[in-house]
C-alpha cells in the first residue's frame, strides 16, 4: 500500500508515481495475490449500520452502468432482475444499482429519439415501478440490501449525438467542450433546469423508498452532471444561486432528506480530486480542451464540501480519483495497482475521525474503498487497518458473484479472478451492447434458460485440441457434464496465449487468472472424465483413428510477420517470444516496437519500466491502441510518456538494418497527438462530422535499434481445424477461439463455454 501523505498534493503526487511501476515493489505485488493468509476474514463479514439500515457485511457490490439491461421504457427486465440476484446470492451486503438518470426532461444526452431509453429508468411512468420492486424484493429474499444510485445527468460526458439527433446542445454547468468530441459546445444548465432536477431527483428519492429500495447512492463523481456543478474545474458561474459550485450538490442533498426522511440511507459517491493538474501538469494551460478545468477542486476543498454534505443528510461514501478526462483512474484498468485509492479512503477517513464527522443520526459517517479490491487479503487487511469502512468490488463480482461466499468459506482459490481488460464490462456497452464479463460467460446471461451446464443423458467421446482458455473453458464444461474429455495441448502447460500474455509485472491480474484456470482444470480432472495431454502435436490422422463423436479444435493463433526488408535478421523477434526468453532484450539498449496494439504497447511498457530500455514504438496507424478499452489505453499511453518510450503513429516501416531501422513517418500537423488521452477515440461505426481529415507529408526517419520486436497481430492458426473437416475425423468438427478469429478472451471464453454447453 502506498505511504500516507501529510496533504492532499502530497498524496496525489506520490499516488501518479505508483502508478508507474508498483509491480517492481515486491510488496505492491503481493497486495495483488490471491492468498487465504488472513482467514477467517472477520472483519469484512461483520456487520455495519449505515442510518437505519443494518448491512451484513462488509462488502459493497459497485455500480456498474446497466446499460441496455432494462426494457426500452426503463423498466427493470428479467435480465437485470436476475443479473442482480446472482450478486445477492453470492453473500455481497449491498448492492448498488448502475446510474439512473433523473433529468430525462433536461439533459438531452441521456435518452434516445422517441422516448426510448439505454438506461434504465424510475421517472417515467408507474408502468416502470413493478420492475423496481420485484428487483428489490428478491434481492432482500437472499440477505442483502439495495440502493439505486441516482444520476442528474450526464452533461459534457454525455453523447453528443443529440446535437444531431434531438437539435440539442448538450448541457454543462457552464459552456464547456463535450469531452467526445470537443468541438461541440455544452451550454449552461439555467437555474431553473437546475431547480427542477433536484425536484426530480426527491421524487426518484421518494419513489424508491415506497418500491422497497434501501436507500439512494448520489452519481457525484467522475466528471459527471453532479461533479460538473459541484466542482469550480466546471462550474465557472457567475450570478444565481449555483455559482457557489457547493450550492447544488447541498439543495440535492436537502431536498432528498425533505421527501425520504431521516431514516432512509442516503450514500454520495465523490473523487478527492479530479487529478487533471497532477495527471497534465503544463498541458492544462497549453491544450484547449484542458484549459478551462485547471482550477478543479482540490482535496481540501473536497473534505469541507463533504463535511457541508453530512450536515445535509449524507449518510455514507465512496470515494476514489479522477474523471473521463484521465479515465484510467475512476476505471482502473489491469495496469494499474491492487486497492489503489485505499491511501484515499484512510486519508477522508482520518479526517472524518478527527474532525468527529457524525451522521444527522448520532452514527459515523463510513468511507468505502474502491479501486482494484478483488483479493480477499487485501481487503480484510484494509479495514483492519483502518483505512476504510467497508470494501466496494465491481467486476471482482461480474468475475465471479460467488466472491463472497467463497471468501467466507475460505475457498480462496476458487474464485474466478477479474483480469481488468474492460472489454467485456466497460467496452462491451460502449461499442452498443451491455455489461458483461471476459471470464464469466454467465455473467449478465443469468435469466437465460439452460445457461448453467446440464447433465448429459448420453455421454459422448470429445476432443478439444489447444489448452488455452477457449479450450479449457471447453474441456471443463463439457466434462462437467458428463462427457468423456481428452484435452490436447502442444506445450508443457495449459494456458495459450495468457503464458506470455501473464509475464509482464502489469498483468499480474491475468497471472492470477492463469492460476485460476490451472487449478481449476486439475480438479475437473479429479472429479470428471477429463484427461490432458502436454507436448504433443497433433494430426487430423491421430484424431481420427481414436474415434471421437466430437472434435473441438481451440490451436490458438500464429503471429503475423512483417513483409520488409531486414525482417529475417537475428536481432528481430516476435513479441511473444520475447516474453518468453526475455534474455533476448539483455544485451540490447535501444528497442524499436513495430506494432502499437495492446501487446505492442505492453511489451514497451514492460522493456521500458521492467528492463530499462530506451523504446521507440512504430504505428502504421494514426491512433495508438486502437480498440482497446479508453481507460486501459490512457494509462499505458501516459505512463510510456512519462517513461521517454517514443511513440511514432501514421510511421511505415520499409526496411530494417542491422543497428536501425528505416521508416517514412506522416510529419504533417493534422497527424493525431499519440500521447492524447483527453479525448477518447470514438467507436469506427460513429463519425465525427467536425474531424478534420489527416494529410500526409512524409519524411525518411531513421531509428537506432539493436533489437527489433514484432507485434503487428495475429492470423488463426486454423489449418487443422479445415484438415479435420476434409478428413471426417468426427461427426462433429468445430473451432473456437483464436483458431477462429484472433481476438480477445471475451469472445475465446464465451465460445468455450457456449460449445462445451451445446455438446
Amino acid at each position: 500500500m502506498t505511504q500516507l501523505a501529510s496533504n492532499g498534493a502530497e498524496l496525489l503526487h506520490n499516488l501518479a508515481q505508483v502508478y508507474a511501476d508498483w509491480f517492481n515493489d515486491k510488496e505492491r505485488r503481493a497486495d495483488g495475490a490471491m492468498t487465504a493468509n488472513l482467514y477467517p476474514y472477520t472483519a469484512m463479514f461483520s456487520p455495519i449500520q449505515v442510518n437505519s439500515v443494518t448491512l451484513k457485511n462488509r462488502l459493497v457490490m459497485g455500480p456498474m452502468g446497466n446499460i441496455c439491461m432494462a426494457d426500452e421504457t426503463g423498466r427493470p427486465s428479467a435480465k437485470m432482475i436476475q443479473y442482480f440476484a446472482a450478486r445477492a446470492r453470492g453473500g455481497v451486503g449491498l448492492i448498488t444499482s448502475g446510474l439512473i438518470p433523473v433529468s430525462f426532461d433536461v439533459d438531452p444526452s441521456v435518452g434516445e429519439v422517441a422516448g426510448l431509453s439505454y438506461f434504465p429508468r424510475i421517472d417515467r411512468s408507474r408502468t416502470v415501478y413493478s420492475g423496481w420492486r420485484l428487483l428489490a424484493e428478491t434481492v432482500h429474499a437472499y440477505g442483502a440490501r439495495f440502493f439505486i444510485q441516482l444520476t442528474p445527468g450526464l452533461g459534457r460526458v454525455g453523447s453528443p449525438e443529440c446535437l444531431l439527433k434531438k437539435h440539442a446542445l448538450p448541457v454543462s454547468a457552464s459552456w464547456n467542450p463535450n469531452f467526445y468530441m470537443p468541438a461541440v459546445p455544452c451550454r449552461p444548465l439555467t437555474d431553473g433546469e437546475c431547480w427542477r432536477i433536484i425536484k426530480n431527483a426527491g421524487q426518484a428519492a421518494a419513489d424508491a423508498k415506497s418500491l422497497l429500495i434501501d436507500g439512494v447512492y448520489l452519481h457525484g463523481h467522475e466528471g459527471y452532471l453532479l461533479e460538473q456543478m459541484t466542482n469550480p474545474a466546471f462550474n465557472r458561474r457567475k450570478i444565481g444561486r449555483f455559482r457557489d459550485w457547493q450550492a447544488f450538490g447541498i439543495e440535492l442533498v436537502k431536498h432528498i432528506r425533505s421527501r425520504v426522511g431521516p431514516r432512509f440511507p442516503i450514500m454520495y459517491r465523490i473523487d478527492l480530486s479530479l487529478a487533471l493538474n497532477e495527471t497534465y501538469g503544463e498541458r492544462m494551460h497549453k491544450v484547449g480542451s484542458l484549459k478551462r478545468f485547471a482550477n478543479e477542486r482540490t482535496p481540501e476543498m473536497t473534505l469541507a464540501y463533504m463535511h457541508e454534505l453530512v450536515a445535509a443528510g449524507v449518510d455514507m461514501f465512496d470515494v476514489d480519483l479522477g474523471s473521463y478526462d484521465n479515465w484510467w483512474l475512476p476505471h482502473p484498468p489491469t495496469s494499474m495497482p491492487a486497492g489503489c485509492f485505499l491511501p484515499v479512503a484512510k486519508y477522508v477517513r482520518d479526517d472524518f475521525q478527527e474532525r468527529q464527522i457524525r451522521a444527522n443520526t448520532g452514527l459515523p459517517v463510513p468511507i468505502v474503498a474502491v479501486g482494484k479490491l478483488g483479493y480477499p487479503d487485501l481487503a480484510e487487511r484494509a479495514l483492519r487497518q483502518g483505512m476504510c469502512d467497508l470494501i466496494m468490488l465491481s467486476r471482482p463480482l461480474l468475475a465471479d458473484p460467488e466472491w463472497p461466499n467463497k471468501a467466507y468459506a475460505g475457498r480462496v482459490a476458487d474464485i474466478r479472478p477479474c483480469i481488468g481488460d474492460q472489454e467485456g464490462c466497460l467496452n462491451e456497452f460502449l461499442e452498443g451492447g451491455y455489461p458483461q464479463c471476459a471470464v464469466n460467460p454467465c455473467s449478465a446471461h443469468e435469466d437465460e434458460p439452460g445457461i448453467e451446464p446440464v447433465p448429459v443423458s448420453r455421454p459422448r467421446k470429445i476432443a478439444v485440441v489447444g489448452a488455452g482458455p477457449a479450450g479449457i473453458t471447453c474441456a471443463c464444461t463439457a466434462a462437467q457434464r458428463g462427457h468423456d474429455v481428452t484435452l490436447f495441448e502442444r506445450r508443457d502447460r495449459p494456458g495459450g496465449e495468457l503464458i506470455p500474455g501473464s509475464l509482464p509485472g502489469i498483468k499480474l491480474d491475468v497471472a492470477n487468472y492463469l492460476g485460476y484456470l490451472e487449478r481449476q482444470l486439475a480438479a475437473h480432472e479429479q472429479q470428471h472424465k477429463l484427461r490432458t495431454y502436454y507436448g504433443k502435436e497433433i494430426t487430423a490422422e491421430y484424431l481420427k483413428e481414436q474415434g471421437f463423436d466430437a472434435v473441438i479444435v481451440a490451436s490458438g493463433a500464429k503471429p503475423l510477420g512483417l513483409p520488409v526488408p531486414g525482417a529475417d535478421l537475428a536481432h528481430v523477434v516476435q513479441a511473444i517470444d520475447l516474453l518468453l526468453q526475455p534474455s533476448l532484450a539483455d544485451a540490447a539498449s535501444q528497442v524499436v516496437v513495430v506494432g502499437a496494439g495492446a501487446v505492442g504497447c505492453e511489451v514497451a511498457y514492460y522493456l521500458a519500466y521492467e528492463r530499462g530500455k530506451k523504446v521507440t514504438v512504430i504505428e502504421m496507424l494514426p491512433q495508438i491502441m486502437r480498440g482497446v478499452c479508453t481507460a486501459n489505453r490512457g494509462h499505458l499511453i501516459h505512463y510510456l510518456e512519462r517513461a521517454g518510450v517514443v511513440l511514432m503513429n501514421s510511421t511505415r516501416l520499409i526496411q530494417i538494418e542491422e543497428k536501425q531501422v528505416i521508416a517514412m513517418q506522416n510529419r504533417h500537423s493534422s497527424v493525431p497527438d499519440p500521447y492524447n488521452t483527453w479525448v477518447p477515440l470514438l467507436p469506427a461505426n460513429i463519425k465525427n462530422p467536425l474531424e478534420k481529415p489527416i494529410r500526409v507529408q512524409e519524411q525518411e526517419v531513421r531509428v537506432g535499434a539493436d533489437l527489433v520486436v514484432l507485434a503487428v497481430g495475429l492470423k488463426p492458426d486454423d489449418g487443422l481445424y479445415h484438415e479435420c473437416v476434409a478428413k471426417r475425423v468426427a461427426p462433429e468438427v468445430r473451432y473456437i477461439g483464436d483458431a477462429f478469429a484472433s481476438g480477445r478472451v471475451f469472445e475465446a471464453v464465451k465460445a468455450g463455454y457456449a460449445i462445451g454447453r451445446a455438446l
